[in-house]
């Protein structure tokens, strides 16, 4: 990385992570790219079994879409400094990065609406709007900001998707 351009203080965010794939390790930051996506569609397919409103399968529908352009990071990133032209794949990389942005916010904006119709969900209506507040800039900016975005994104995730375990774990419908 560092060979690069990165610095975890001075430029963090210079081509991390997604050049971790242009390494000796690539195949692996490659793996992670698609399951990262995979599990983002199927926690959006469990929130939209378990919203019940059309604001929340929206919502739960852009997380999903979300997801898939997150396993698009699995195209093969360009570094940033190069003499080269840009590759069809660093393009798809870098295209896949911009629709995460348009995707994960406004459904996360889309959910908040959607958790305060559901009374099981209620309390993660001001959670997920306070999320995505402190993710747009976070997301927008560079250096240590996008790695607040990532931990933001992760804790949201981690919590809403115990939540819905947990949800699904006292809907009586759902046992045998």
């Amino acid at each position: 990385m560092k060979s690069l351009g990165w610095d975890p203080l001075y430029a963090p965010t210079f081509d991390w992570p997604s050049g971790l794939a242009l390494g000796p390790y690539g195949a692996l930051m490659t793996a992670v790219f698609i399951i990262n996506g995979a599990l983002m569609s199927v926690f959006a397919m469990g929130l939209y079994s378990s919203l019940e409103t059309k604001v929340g399968k929206i919502g739960s529908t852009l997380l999903g879409f979300a997801g898939i352009a997150s396993m698009g990071l699995a195209f093969t990133t360009d570094p940033t400094l190069r003499s080269t032209p840009a590759t069809w794949h660093g393009r798809l990389h870098d295209l896949s990065f911009v629709l995460i942005g348009l995707l994960l916010i406004p459904s996360m904006i889309v959910l908040g609406s959607a958790f305060q119709k559901q009374i099981q969900w209620r309390g993660f209506s001001t959670y997920t709007w306070v999320t995505a507040a402190l993710v747009i800039p976070t997301f927008i900016l560079k250096g240590i900001a996008f790695y607040i975005f990532l931990l933001t994104m992760l804790a949201w995730s981690e919590v809403t998707a115990y939540h819905l375990w947990k949800t699904a774990e006292r809907r009586p419908q759902d046992r045998p």
